[in-house]
């Protein structure tokens, strides 16, 4: 089974609690506040294993949650941080945030690791809040929460070379007497459901990864097909192999079916019309071909080269091995990405954005007059409290009050003793 995209959840893990402790020694007078910070909790990291081929695995295994930090102890004594969770992703992965769909990590290299959500900062214990106007504070804050988001995990195979063409021109048949690949080949449209991979080597001792992806349609960039599934793959493809059936053994005209299959490609994306293509007349042991073959000639404007060949009887191949191995030489790697010109001329620019800071708050009615306040900046507040102790729930209450909270609730037409809801806590509202 072929999975080239999924969609899983990711928790960093959250920060260890912080304590409330004091020291109470023989021979140390006053011994005062003793409460350790709680410990760092997980990120959790992708890391590339070459071994992997699919993301199969999250079929079965959809949710990670990366394990938290311990809680600080007595004596001054930190927790110990979490070890990150690590899960191994296939070459080729990138990673896409569902709900922004940035993406926050290009996975390619074996052994290259990324951050995907952060694990939360440990809580701080008591004796962080000691000062001389409180010198034994009974204070402490829980952990930070982890980052948690849901993500989109794309594999674009990473191939040199992908052979493109609509169903049945020979794909499967060329990628099979040119490599050790193995691809079903049958007689009828869409045999190959999935992308074929083949590691292709030249007499000359030259080798390279070629891809057979699913035969393309017209629509295809549309969804029309298999192909919106599999063009994602022509993304990483240095060059673009366009084979052909010039016998026209099912009544289509071979150059309609070339501009078609371009059509598709640039409307999926249009920085694929920069890749450099190589025409493959396929199927030139068939009647005909020779005749169709040189139409073809004669209607083609742009000076793409043309090798025809039988990939049947083998005809023809070396010669393009040869072509294609040259063209891999020539073409840089493209990058998924549109980068500023930072490539090409080698200048390295910053840029600057203007991004909004979230909304610390804000302020909603439910239909039985309760005030609910939520936003990122309060929730998280709400989480690092410890409400067993009133000096922390005071603290709690600073804090809201610091963030505009109250004043807000004012506006909103709060009055004494009207129930504000944060999370699940209530609480009265106090003028």
């Amino acid at each position: 089974m072929f999975v080239d995209q999924t969609k899983i959840y990711v928790k960093g893990g959250d920060g260890g609690n912080g304590m409330v402790a004091f020291r109470k020694e023989k021979y140390i007078p006053k011994g005062g506040p003793a409460g350790g910070d709680g410990g760092k909790g997980a990120n959790v990291v992708f890391e590339v294993n070459e071994g992997l081929r699919t993301l199969m695995d999250f079929r079965y295994q959809r949710h990670f949650k990366a394990p938290r930090g311990e809680h600080g102890m007595s004596k001054n004594q930190h927790g110990a941080g979490a070890k990150d969770m690590i899960v191994k992703v296939p070459p080729g992965t990138v990673v896409i945030d569902a709900d922004t769909k940035e993406v926050i990590a290009d996975l390619v290299e074996n052994g290259q690791q990324a951050i995907i959500a952060r694990g939360g900062r440990g809580g701080r214990g008591n004796s962080r809040f000691a000062t001389p106007a409180n010198p034994a504070p009974e204070l402490s804050e829980n952990g930070e929460p982890g980052q948690e988001r849901e993500v989109i995990l794309e594999l674009k195979l990473l191939a040199d070379v992908g052979l493109v063409g609509f169903p049945s021109v020979g794909k499967s048949t060329l990628l099979s007497v040119v490599s050790s690949a193995k691809p079903k080949i049958a007689e009828y449209h869409f045999t190959t459901i999935v992308p074929n991979l083949g590691m292709v080597e030249t007499e000359d001792g030259r080798s390279f990864v070629m891809a057979d992806l699913p035969g393309l349609i017209e629509g295809a960039s549309e969804g029309v097909g298999l192909g919106h599934q599999f063009l994602r793959h022509i993304e990483r493809t240095r060059v673009i192999v366009h084979v052909i059936d010039m016998s026209a053994m099912e009544g289509r005209d071979p150059f309609e079916d070339y501009q078609t299959i371009n059509r598709e490609l640039s409307e999926y994306n249009l920085r694929l019309t920069e890749r450099p293509q190589i025409i493959v007349a396929n199927k030139m042991d068939m009647p005909e071909a020779e005749e169709n073959l040189k139409k073809f000639k004669e209607q083609l404007d742009e000076e793409y080269p043309i090798f025809p060949i039988s990939a049947v009887t083998r005809k023809g191949l070396r010669e393009l091995l040869y072509a294609v191995a040259d063209k891999i030489e020539e073409t840089p790697e493209f990058p998924l990405e549109h980068e500023d010109e930072e490539e090409t001329t080698g200048v390295h620019r910053v840029l600057y954005k203007h991004e909004a800071e979230p909304e610390a708050f804000k302020i909603t009615r439910e239909p039985n007059g309760t005030f609910v306040v939520s936003g990122e900046k309060t929730d998280k507040l709400f989480k690092m409290t410890d409400f067993s102790r009133e000096e922390s729930v005071r603290r709690f209450a600073r804090q809201l009050r610091g963030l505009g909270v109250d004043e807000a609730l004012r506006e909103r037409g709060a009055k004494d003793g009207d129930i504000v809801k944060l999370m699940e806590f209530e609480f009265e509202f106090i003028e």
